[in-house]
């Protein structure tokens, strides 16, 4: 199932243009809440799919009955550029589990690339409701790879794939290649075209050095 958030009016919208606009993008700050602001409102939308149970809460004045989690998910970020809408994410589900992974871009001479995983650190994921953060989903190579290699850690019950700007390869990428698996895409926004460096256009640039600064290259 994919969920585009963007397809509907909504205040998300204002969130999502301010993000790409290159003027607003000058303000870190700005660029890091907006990323966090979209996270709260998709943790939000999340949650309306999770399992609850009623519980009895005590007020100075009696007993109310109210539905509240079965149980936290654990919330998966690749790093760098993923830090601001995994804290969106965590705001809402601020009891949740954590998980992150490295993951860049190797660089070859002929203008190609393959995704390493350098690292990655998560709890117990059998059974458990995984919500896996990325800023872009480009070519979807991310995604997939961390998604397998945090089957190391536990088979999840059902995941959740945030992305606050997705293209339509990576989208296709992805059903590719996790066709066997219960998972919802969330995205808000779909654009149609990758540059040959693997950027999604218009998109919004580097999610990573916009809300960090410039890096390096480490090829």
């Amino acid at each position: 199932m994919i969920i585009n958030l963007g397809e509907n009016d909504s205040v998300f919208n204002e969130f999502i243009a301010e993000i790409r606009d290159k003027n607003v993008q000058q303000d870190r700050m700005r660029f890091r809440r907006n990323m966090e602001r979209v996270g709260e409102i998709f943790a939000y939308e999340i949650s309306k799919k999770l399992e609850y149970q009623s519980v009895e809460v005590e007020s100075p004045l009696g007993i109310s009955k109210m539905n509240i989690l079965k149980k936290q998910p654990v919330i998966a970020t690749i790093l760098r550029a993923g830090l601001p809408l995994h804290n969106g994410l965590l705001n809402y589900f601020d009891k949740a589990d954590n998980a992150f992974i490295s993951a860049f871009r190797k660089h070859t001479k002929d203008g190609k690339f393959t995704i390493q995983l350098e690292y990655a650190s998560a709890p117990d994921l059998e059974g458990r409701v995984l919500i896996l953060a990325d800023p872009m989903l480009a070519t979807g190579s991310s995604i997939v790879l961390t998604y397998k290699a945090l089957l190391a850690f536990g088979k999840p019950k059902e995941t959740h794939i945030v992305s606050t700007i997705a293209c339509t390869d990576g989208i296709n990428y992805v059903k590719r290649n996790l066709s066997r698996r219960k998972y919802t895409l969330w995205v808000g926004a779909v654009d149609e075209e990758l540059t040959a460096q693997s950027y999604i256009v218009p998109g919004l640039g580097d999610a990573g050095d916009l809300a960090f600064g410039p890096k390096l290259d480490n090829d």
